[in-house]
């Protein structure tokens, strides 16, 4: 039990919370409601496994910078609490039960997770030479709901429009929180060449960048609301999802000691509250 608790700390299982809301939500308007169970099923492994492997990849590559980090010397490969070699193992079962849960979904969505994976995993290289590397992890990310609402259809027919705004409000929203968590390691990613939005503009200019992104986010979700005909639920639950992301920047204004809880309760909250209200009011509805 104690080295599956390690192995689930390397990858954060627990932040899975970030990407399953959304593509829960991605399969929710694509059925019009509840999915069928299997498809549900199959899903919720392909989102686990797909992200299980990202994280993972990412240790695993990141180890010797990780090490040399105070913020993140303690983590499982630079403390030795795990091995290159079992990190690495975990990285291609995942991979591969990522690979084999999305065949079982349909042929698109099998062939599709191969250049799907090598996103997911390519991110982790991306800092060494662009300060996009947050637009790379945004876009991953969104690749999610695009899946989801694949998954449930089998084509990008009919109408795919609400779920690509779906998408481009997770990119823009991930983004958003990966530059407030990246101003942490300014400093240090500017003295080791690293790039990202903080080490090369400064964090006064980074957490603007992140609201302005967040804002695109809620404008996203709107749109995404609106075209799906979504209801009073849904609109309850963007103004709450909204209130979230003012805390979230209110906190790290001029305290980054607070970034954790930015971090990972008030964003955490984001998905969920976002797919709590797609499920209610599809529930409620009937249907869209």
């Amino acid at each position: 039990m104690g080295r599956v608790r390690d192995y689930l700390s390397l990858v954060k299982f627990s932040h899975s919370i970030f990407a399953l809301p959304f593509a829960l939500q991605g399969a929710w308007i694509a059925a019009g409601g509840v999915p069928p169970a299997w498809r549900l099923g199959w899903i919720i492994l392909c989102a686990v496994c797909a992200r299980t492997a990202a994280m993972a990849f990412n240790r695993l590559v990141d180890r010797r910078i990780d090490a040399m980090n105070p913020r993140t010397s303690g983590r499982e490969l630079p403390s030795g609490v795990l091995s290159p070699l079992a990190v690495g193992a975990l990285v291609c079962v995942s991979s591969l039960g990522f690979v084999l849960s999305a065949y079982q979904l349909g042929p698109w969505c099998g062939l599709l997770s191969l250049p799907v994976l090598v996103l997911v995993l390519g991110y982790s290289y991306v800092k060494r030479f662009s300060f996009l590397a947050h637009g790379a992890l945004g876009l991953a990310l969104a690749c999610a709901p695009l899946g989801s609402w694949l998954a449930i259809t089998g084509s990008f027919e009919p109408d795919f429009t609400p779920v690509l705004w779906l998408a481009g409000g997770v990119l823009a929203w991930v983004a958003g929180f990966d530059l407030v968590y990246a101003c942490q390691d300014e400093d240090f990613d500017r003295k080791q060449g690293l790039f990202s939005v903080p080490a090369r503009f400064g964090r006064k200019r980074s957490l603007y960048a992140a609201r302005t992104l967040h804002m695109l986010a809620v404008g996203a979700f709107a749109v995404q609301g609106e075209l799906a005909g979504l209801g009073l639920v849904y609109w309850i639950s963007l103004v709450l999802a909204t209130g979230l992301l003012v805390w979230e920047h209110r906190l790290v204004r001029s305290d980054l000691s607070k970034i954790d809880m930015a971090f990972f309760t008030a964003n955490g909250w984001v998905g969920v509250v976002l797919f709590v209200g797609v499920a209610l009011d599809l529930q409620l509805s009937g249907g869209l």
